[in-house]
Order: structure tokens, then C-alpha cells, then sequence
């Protein structure tokens, strides 16, 4: 009997572990077979087994054609069955992806965030007017309302405009004498107002249930 053992670092490595050792014998054995019409009919077999072994896969859509492509990639793309679905190659499966162009960072006002800076990008390119203006203010208005959730402390007005006048190339320059913002009472209180109310009520509760009814 020692003579049949077989350890797993002698066998073919597994391509799709999921499926285990059983499966992947199948198709090395489909592999073997000559006769095309036979190979297919194995193929299928194999298709269902799979099937069976994966139910999850029952829920995404094209769940055959996933089936049908993992068979090719555990048979190492060597099979050659007459597939219902475009028979996938090598280079197509494990391709690198292209990279993904990663939003530009800020880390001087890494508290305002990117969506802030696509903002004011778009502010400078619109023309001139009440809507280009009315933008401008709800962006340095959210741009105080950022700054106040990373620092507490109080900001002034004219050091919004700054980062503003920075963030946009000097294109956009609001003076601090002719414009203010709102109020940061205004922009942050609110939250701490509803969480305030928040634990004054259990407390209320508490005595209600501890006073004695006469």
C-alpha cells in the first residue's frame, strides 16, 4: 500500500483550488481522450459537476460561460472542446490591468478633499454670473465647514478665500471685505445641539421612572 501513497507536493499543482484534486483528474483525463465527440461529452459532464461543487455561482449572471472558462483554465488552456462561449486564451485571462489614474492629492489641505479641488476646477472654467458666483460661495461655505470639522477653533473668513485663491491658480479671488461666509454656529452646532438633546432625554426618562407616584 505504501506504494500507491502520493503526496500532494508530487502532484500537478491545483489551477482552481475551489473545484479540488477530483475535478482536475477529470479534466486531465478528458485531456487523454481522442475522440473529439467523446471530449465534448466529458466536457459537459465536468461542466456539471462543477456546478454542483460551486452553487453560489448559480446567482451571477452568465453563470455557464464562468463555468465554461474556469474549465479551460484548470485544463490549462489544453483542451479543445467545441465550447457554446468564445474560448478564452492566456494572455486574455491573466493580463495585467491597465493602472488606475489615482485622484491628485493635497496634503497641504488634506482636510478640504479632492471632490473640493474638482469643484473650484469647475467654478473657474464656467462663465462669468449669479450661477458661476452662487457656486463659488457654496464651495468656500463647504470648504469653512470642512476646516471646522477637522479644527474646533474658530476661522476666519480671509483665510478661506486664501486656500480658495490657492486651490484655483489665483483665477479665483474673492475679497474678505465685500463677501462673508456663514457663520460657523451655523455650520457645526447643529449636530452637537441634536446630540446634546440626546443625552438629556435618558437622564429625564431615569427620574420619571424613579419618582414616586402619590
Amino acid at each position: 500500500m505504501i506504494d500507491y501513497l502520493q503526496y500532494n507536493s508530487n502532484r500537478n499543482q491545483l489551477h482552481i483550488p475551489e473545484y479540488g484534486r477530483n475535478v482536475q483528474k477529470m479534466v486531465e483525463y478528458a485531456l487523454t481522450v481522442e475522440n473529439r465527440e467523446k471530449r465534448n461529452h466529458i466536457a459537459e459532464l465536468i461542466i456539471d459537476v462543477m456546478g454542483n461543487i460551486a452553487p453560489h455561482l448559480r446567482d451571477v449572471v452568465d453563470f455557464q460561460h464562468k463555468l465554461w472558462d474556469q474549465l479551460f483554465i484548470i485544463s490549462d488552456f489544453q483542451l479543445e472542446v467545441d465550447s457554446p462561449y468564445p474560448i478564452p486564451t492566456r494572455e486574455a485571462i491573466f493580463s495585467r490591468p491597465e493602472p488606475l489614474e489615482y485622484p491628485q492629492n493635497y496634503p497641504k489641505y488634506r482636510f478640504y478633499g479632492n471632490n473640493i479641488k474638482r469643484m473650484i476646477d469647475e467654478a473657474v472654467k464656467m462663465e462669468d454670473g449669479d450661477k458661476k458666483n452662487g457656486l463659488i460661495t457654496a464651495i468656500a461655505n463647504h470648504m469653512k465647514k470642512c476646516f471646522l470639522n477637522w479644527n474646533r477653533d474658530a476661522v476666519k473668513d480671509d483665510v478661506i478665500f486664501k486656500h480658495l485663491k490657492e486651490l484655483s491658480g489665483g483665477a479665483i479671488d474673492i475679497d474678505s471685505n465685500a463677501k462673508e461666509l456663514r457663520a460657523a454656529s451655523d455650520l457645526v452646532t447643529k449636530k452637537a445641539k441634536h446630540q446634546n438633546n440626546h443625552k438629556k432625554h435618558p437622564k429625564s426618562n431615569k427620574n420619571n421612572r424613579n419618582r414616586k407616584r402619590r
